[in-house]
């Protein structure tokens, strides 16, 4: 039978056309987890895509080839332009620094400035181009900084 007279679900045929994940204009800077962490996604990205490709799976579910194909896009892009920071001890606070910071009721934060993929701000980490970091960037311990309105002082800069 023709393709032309079967029909796909209205959700499958909008996941199959699934648009690129957004790469951000700046530099894709990495510390050496990132870079570990991009690799993987790599390889599974390569994984889900031979698996879509596998057998009949292409044409039983179009929506695993393309989320496998957006995905290796992606993650291939990710690779060719990362760029390796290997984190050092520095003065003052610069890409691939854990900054610990001391807020005015005494509570004590610290995150890592790292790279867009690594970041996770629930664990303690943010892209070097968040607010948080280009405040941070360049300050060293014992600096004032203004952070959403409120001043904070840096009591710790180390490599990550």
């Amino acid at each position: 039978m023709s393709v032309a007279f079967t029909k796909e679900s209205d959700a499958e045929a909008v996941a199959a056309d699934l648009p690129d994940r957004p790469i951000p204009a700046h530099a894709n800077l990495v510390t050496p987890k990132g870079l570990a962490q991009i690799d993987d996604e790599l390889a599974a990205a390569r994984a889900a895509y031979d698996a879509a490709r596998s057998g009949d799976a292409i044409s039983a579910d179009r929506s695993a080839m393309a989320r496998a194909t957006r995905d290796l896009r992606y993650w291939s892009a990710r690779r060719a332009s990362a760029q390796l920071i290997e984190p050092r001890a520095a003065e003052s606070v610069a890409f691939g620094s854990s900054v610990t910071f001391e807020r005015h009721d005494g509570r004590r934060q610290t995150y890592a400035i790292v790279g867009d993929d690594e970041a996770d701000p629930a664990h303690g980490s943010v892209s070097y181009v968040s607010p948080l970091a280009r405040a941070m960037m360049g300050k060293s311990i014992g600096d004032i900084v203004t952070l959403a309105g409120s001043e904070v002082e840096i009591v710790g800069i180390f490599p990550v």
